[in-house]
């Protein structure tokens, strides 16, 4: 008789030991990590964190949607906020100029698809306009985590860019925009050799994709 393996589940926050020993790996590979109760906390946190007038980047995300900090930084007069200065530029004229101010704003807030045990954040992107502030382009990047998108190691991260992540962003889009989505970028961030440069704000409830 053959014992079947349960499929992980990408919907399940991750208990508290999981999310001690992501976060540990996470800081041995030189990210700064906060584990905070919920997505609440982080809206609280990132005023602390970002400067007032800097200027910040929000990278395309259900978990800044759905906690308010998009809206926050996007709306709120606080900070020199770059999304909506480049969704109202024309996007020919002004194509060099809307690259740079993405590639590299003083703050990048995000997050990802996947965080592995072993300290590494997994992000896909349809576009790639947030991947080059996360690398590195960015003065500060801040990556807001749901438990849920803990995984063991990075096989069980791609699976969940694919199997799990892609079939509800290409539903998003292709209500919001007539298209599905595609994962035609993805990085992986396995160290951050900045000190201070990158900050993981992992929650203990689940939120986003």
């Amino acid at each position: 008789m053959t014992t079947q393996i349960p499929e992980t589940p990408f919907v399940e926050p991750a208990p508290p030991q999981r999310l001690e020993r992501a976060a540990a790996a996470l800081t041995a590979h030189g990210f700064t990590v906060e584990i905070l109760a919920d997505a609440a906390a982080a809206r609280a946190r990132i005023r602390d964190l970002i400067p007032e007038g800097a200027g910040v980047f929000t990278g395309a995300s259900e978990t800044l949607r759905l906690s308010g900090i998009e809206e926050d930084i996007n709306t709120g007069g606080r900070y020199r906020a770059i999304r909506p200065r480049v969704l109202a530029m024309d996007r020919v004229a002004c194509a060099d100029d809307m690259r740079r101010l993405l590639a590299s704003p003083d703050v990048i807030v995000g997050s990802v698809a996947a965080l592995t045990e072993t300290g590494s954040l997994v992000i896909a992107s349809g576009s790639g306009s947030q991947l080059p502030g996360y690398a590195g382009g960015a003065g500060r990047a801040i990556w807001i985590v749901g438990a849920q998108k803990v995984v063991p190691d990075l096989a069980t991260a791609l699976r969940r860019v694919e199997e799990h992540c892609l079939p509800l962003e290409s539903a998003r889009t292709q209500e919001a925009h007539g298209w599905p989505s595609a994962v035609n970028r993805l990085l992986v961030l396995n160290a951050e050799h900045r000190p201070g440069r990158g900050t993981v704000l992992l929650l203990r409830e689940a939120i986003g994709f």
